[in-house]
């Protein structure tokens, strides 16, 4: 069971002892990122997040941050997202003290060197492109940018080249002084912890103080009529992603939006994966996923299709959506999607960092919403799954299943979209 607690700058601690665990995970997590971005400051706080690594006061370089935690065999990194951006490290507990040192003062001492600044604008664009070239990943940035449009939330966490080519110094230590504070961080600490975890928290962060933090623009989610994103790609496969507006983290219905996504296409017995792979072999990956953001949230369908074969793809899919609408499933259906939940749980759940990464996810979203739920345990949202129905599940996909709430993002060698929007039919 977790713990939150609040340190002297009032920055939020969670733990989470783990019995038997010989790791601990330190999880230092912002309730920042692409989200909190205008347009001309889009990417900056990816950017940081690499900028982190490259040196501080104590530690003057990227080869003495690395070399530190390397001698003790510790797995460390970063990850920014929409709406959160953290940094953790994961080691042996025994190391927990450098553990807390190192992000520590990398959170609070970096240097942000132009020099630095100007050699990893490269490492970046270098990011950017590297995805731009992998259809499987670009497509959910083309899909959120269909979804959203122009407004934060349909832009790319990494920022367009342009921005990054800008970037000054003394952007970074702004929106680090903006962002960067006790009041929208949160620090997890899972698996052994120790006794007097509190009074590390305190010595080691303590320096973190509140800051001007801004919230983000709460996004508009309506829709009239479908909408269609192609990008021109001469590619050997199709790829495409093709759903409708959902529910937002925290919301009462969301195990059930979670439940529907899986029975369409969330494991490799699902509806979507059996049609679409094992009956008619048009793709080798296919899946369903449920995104919840504190404000929005969408189910879409992502599968790489032959070139020729895209529009039988699309049939699919939306005979699919238009199946669970009018016939449901049954309750041997569901009652198999809720031992798989169950059981991934469980396994995902013996590491110390899966365990971080789950409340610190939780907090930085919910931080977001205006009247802030607890957080939930593995073993509650499973609970929460357990009890949702069939006739719970097919009322919903009445609900967000219409013609008018599809959108299509497709990566291709296409660039007439009339043939797409004349298969965008829901009854």
């Amino acid at each position: 069971m977790y713990k939150l607690t609040t340190l002297t700058n009032q920055a939020k601690l969670i733990t989470v002892p783990m019995a038997g665990a010989k790791t601990t995970t330190v999880l230092v997590m912002f309730a920042t990122g692409a989200k909190f971005e205008t347009a001309s400051n889009n990417g900056i706080s990816h950017f940081l997040e690499h900028m982190f690594f490259k040196g501080t006061i104590k530690r003057p370089n990227t080869m003495d941050i690395s070399s530190d935690l390397d001698k003790v065999g510790a797995d460390f990194n970063a990850f920014t997202s929409k709406e959160y951006t953290g940094y953790y490290v994961k080691a042996a507990s025994q190391h927990l003290p450098l553990a807390l040192d190192v992000i520590s003062d990398m959170l609070l001492h970096s240097k942000f060197d132009q020099e630095e600044i100007d050699r990893e604008k490269g490492v970046i664009i270098e990011e950017i492109n590297m995805y731009a070239d992998n259809p499987r990943a670009y497509i959910e940035v083309l899909f959120e940018d269909c979804l959203y449009n122009n407004q934060p939330a349909g832009r790319s966490v990494l920022g367009p080249k342009e921005n990054i080519r800008k970037f000054t110094r003394q952007d970074f230590i702004k929106y680090w002084q903006a962002q960067y504070g006790s009041n929208s961080a949160y620090i997890v600490i899972a698996g052994k912890v120790p006794t007097n975890i509190k009074t590390l928290a305190n010595k080691y962060f303590g320096q973190l103080s509140p800051n001007s933090y801004k919230h983000k623009i709460k996004t508009k989610d309506q829709q009239t009529k479908a909408q269609i994103k192609l990008h021109y790609k001469k590619t050997d496969q199709a790829h495409l992603l093709l759903g409708v507006r959902s529910l937002p983290y925290g919301h009462k219905d969301g195990p059930i939006a979670s439940a529907l996504a899986i029975v369409l296409g969330g494991s490799m017995s699902s509806r979507l994966f059996t049609q679409l792979r094992e009956r008619r072999g048009l793709c080798y990956y296919v899946r369903t996923n449920n995104e919840k953001y504190s404000d929005t949230g969408y189910i879409a369908t992502q599968a790489g299709v032959p070139v020729d074969k895209i529009e039988q793809a699309i049939t699919i899919i939306v005979a699919e959506y238009n199946k669970i609408k009018k016939q449901g499933l049954n309750n041997d259906e569901l009652n198999k999607v809720k031992n798989l939940v169950a059981g991934k749980t469980a396994l995902q759940m013996e590491a110390s960092d899966d365990m971080a990464v789950w409340y610190a996810v939780q907090a930085a979203i919910l931080h977001q919403q205006p009247q802030a739920k607890t957080l939930i345990t593995p073993e509650q949202m499973v609970k929460k799954l357990s009890q949702v129905t069939t006739s719970q599940i097919q009322a919903l996909a009445k609900k967000i299943f219409q013609t008018n709430q599809l959108n299509l993002a497709i990566i291709g060698p296409y660039k007439n979209t009339a043939k797409f929007k004349k298969l965008l039919v829901l009854k």
